[in-house]
């Protein structure tokens, strides 16, 4: 059986992105593969987190993927600091990585800025800590989005070195998975910038753990421009806002962006945007609620992490194990 491995970083609230691009795509790839889901606090402290906030953040993010159908019994929900492993093979692939490569990598670029010097070594070298998440248990595909690909490219890289330099076929060329037209949710504030937990304006995103009446008011107040909804998606050319509106209506409704533009062509944007929210709430209630009662009861959380570590460690160690002799390690 295929095997997937996918991660989601706990900074931040979880919104409508997350969720449409990323975590609704896991629930339903969980009927066909056997699937790891990471909560990869590693990757988050390449920048640097608040300690308390992330533990808060880590939890929330574990609940968020629990609440909307990830099955912990069938699939191996848990947390990348709890296994060992990830670090261990993480530096093995700092060694077979080339600088050259890791130059090349545009999100270090995008997240660095103009303060590149300043950056942590952990930034620069998050995409070998990716491969090392994914490669740990020898996985198949993963799903990614447009801004992955790059990094899964290099994984690619990294397994065809290593088992060049080594004489082995221990690691599997990792495959993309690309799911679904919605996978790049855009601001309510700006239809030019993803959706991000970071925006400093919580009226850019809609917030997984938001109540019903916030997610409303958020959508009452999404950007628009003064024309009617389009009857065709050629009529979103240069209308950011209103594609992206469009674009969530359809992943929401599992519907094309044509019949969206059919059903509303011609409608003002209030009334879209209140079958927008209707059907916005009835997604996401469901899910805020379970958030909730996991975030209450943190005991029965955190045994569902423990038991998905200590299977995911299960994996783990004897891939290491073949990294290692494959190396030249003692196995004292």
């Amino acid at each position: 059986m295929a095997r997937i491995f996918s991660g989601i970083q706990p900074t931040g609230h979880l919104h409508l992105g997350n969720y449409l691009g990323a975590i609704r795509n896991w629930v339903r790839l969980q009927q066909e593969f056997e699937c790891l889901f990471c909560v990869v606090d590693m990757h988050a402290i390449t920048l640097w987190q608040e300690p308390e906030a992330l533990a808060q953040a880590t939890r929330e993010t574990a609940a968020a993927v629990l609440a909307a159908g990830i099955n912990p019994d069938t699939n191996i929900l848990f947390l990348q600091s709890a296994v060992p492993g990830h670090a261990q093979l993480a530096w093995v692939f700092n060694c077979v990585a080339r600088i050259g490569w890791l130059n090349r990598m545009t999100q270090f670029k995008e997240k660095a800025g103009k303060h590149r010097e300043n950056a942590s070594v952990g930034l620069y070298a998050y995409p070998n800590l990716m491969a090392a998440d994914i490669l740990l248990y020898k996985a198949t595909h993963v799903p990614v989005g447009e801004d992955q690909k790059q990094h899964l490219e290099l994984t690619r890289d990294i397994a065809q070195k290593f088992n060049n330099d080594f004489g082995v076929a221990l690691f599997p060329v990792v495959e993309p998975l690309i799911l679904g037209p919605a996978t790049r949710i855009m601001s309510l504030r700006d239809g030019t910038k993803k959706m991000s937990k970071s925006d400093a304006s919580d009226f850019s995103r809609i917030n997984l753990t938001d109540s019903a009446d916030s997610i409303a008011l958020k959508i009452r107040r999404a950007k628009t421009d003064p024309n009617p909804l389009p009857d065709s998606p050629d009529g979103l050319e240069g209308r950011p806002e209103a594609a992206n509106l469009l674009s969530i209506y359809a992943a929401l409704t599992d519907s094309s962006i044509e019949n969206v533009c059919q059903r509303f062509g011609g409608s003002p944007f209030s009334d879209f945007k209140q079958e927008l929210a209707d059907r916005a709430v009835a997604a996401l209630a469901p899910i805020t609620a379970e958030v909730n009662r996991l975030m209450a009861d943190p005991e029965t959380l955190d045994s569902i992490l423990r038991s998905g570590a200590e299977r995911a460690r299960a994996l783990a160690a004897p891939v290491l194990d073949e990294v290692y002799r494959a190396i030249g390690f003692l196995q004292t």
